[in-house]
C-alpha cells in the first residue's frame, strides 16, 4: 500500500481520483443541506453495498464509515426539512439547490454499466457488489418518494417508476460532462486542488515540529 505522504502528493499533483460531485460549486446553505443528505445517502447505499464485498480490510473500513455516514444525513434531513417547510424565500432557495444537484447528483453513482471501464471486473471479483445502475436504481426508489413528500419538485418531467419493470426511468445526465469532470476539467476540479495545496503548504511548519518533537530536535515555531 501507499504511505499517506504519498497519497496526499498523488492527490494535490492530481494523479489520484475523488469524488466527482464535489467537483461543483455550492453556492447557499441549501446546497450544502442537500449535500449532507442526498450525497451521503448515495454513499451510505455504495458503501452498505460494498462493506458485504470480498475485501475484508475495505468492508470493515466501510462499516464503520457507514456509521458516520449516517449521522451527517439525518443533519441533511433536518436542514432540507427545515427550509422546504419554511418561508417561500427559504422553499425557493431548497428548490433551487436541487434542481443544480439533480443530475450531479445521478452521476454521483457513476456511469451506465455499458460503459463504465471498471464494474465487471470489480463485480467478477466480488469487490463491488452492485453495478452503478443498480445503486443508483436503489438510491431513486429510497428517496425520490422523499423529496416528493416535502413539496419539492424534480427537474425532471421525464421521471417515473415503470411499474412493469419496477424501474425508474429518468432523463439521463450529461455523461461527456461527467467525464470531463473526472479527468480534472469539471467546474471546480482546480480550485479543489489548489485549496489542498495551499493546506499541504501551510501546515508543513507543523509536520516538521512534530516529526522534530519525536526525534527530540528542536523547532522554532512561526510567529505568523
Amino acid at each position: 500500500g501507499k504511505s499517506r505522504e504519498q497519497m496526499i502528493d498523488d492527490l494535490i499533483n492530481g494523479r489520484s481520483k475523488y469524488s466527482n460531485i464535489f467537483n461543483y460549486p455550492a453556492y447557499t446553505w441549501a446546497d450544502s443541506c442537500f449535500i449532507s443528505w442526498l450525497v451521503d445517502a448515495g454513499a451510505i447505499v455504495n458503501q452498505v453495498a460494498n462493506s458485504k464485498g470480498s475485501y475484508g480490510p475495505y468492508c470493515r473500513a466501510l462499516e464503520r464509515i457507514c456509521i458516520e455516514e449516517s449521522f451527517h444525513l439525518k443533519f441533511g434531513h433536518h436542514c432540507v426539512t427545515y427550509l422546504a417547510t419554511g418561508t417561500p424565500r427559504q422553499r425557493q432557495m431548497m428548490q433551487e439547490a436541487l434542481n443544480r444537484w439533480w443530475y450531479p447528483m445521478l452521476m454521483f453513482f457513476g456511469p451506465p454499466d455499458k460503459i463504465s471501464a471498471h464494474t465487471e471486473i470489480l463485480m467478477r471479483w466480488k469487490v463491488k457488489i452492485l453495478s452503478n445502475d443498480e445503486t443508483r436504481q436503489q438510491w431513486l426508489d429510497m428517496y425520490v418518494p422523499k423529496i416528493w413528500e416535502l413539496g419539492l419538485s424534480i427537474p425532471d418531467d421525464k421521471l417515473r417508476k415503470n411499474e412493469e419493470t419496477g424501474k425508474w426511468e429518468f432523463t439521463q445526465p450529461d455523461w461527456e460532462e461527467f467525464k470531463q469532470v473526472i479527468n480534472g476539467n469539471g467546474p471546480c476540479n482546480k480550485e479543489r486542488l489548489a485549496v489542498r495545496r495551499m493546506a499541504e503548504k501551510r501546515g508543513e511548519w507543523v509536520r516538521r515540529a512534530i516529526l522534530a518533537k519525536a526525534s527530540n530536535k528542536k523547532y522554532v515555531t512561526p510567529l505568523a
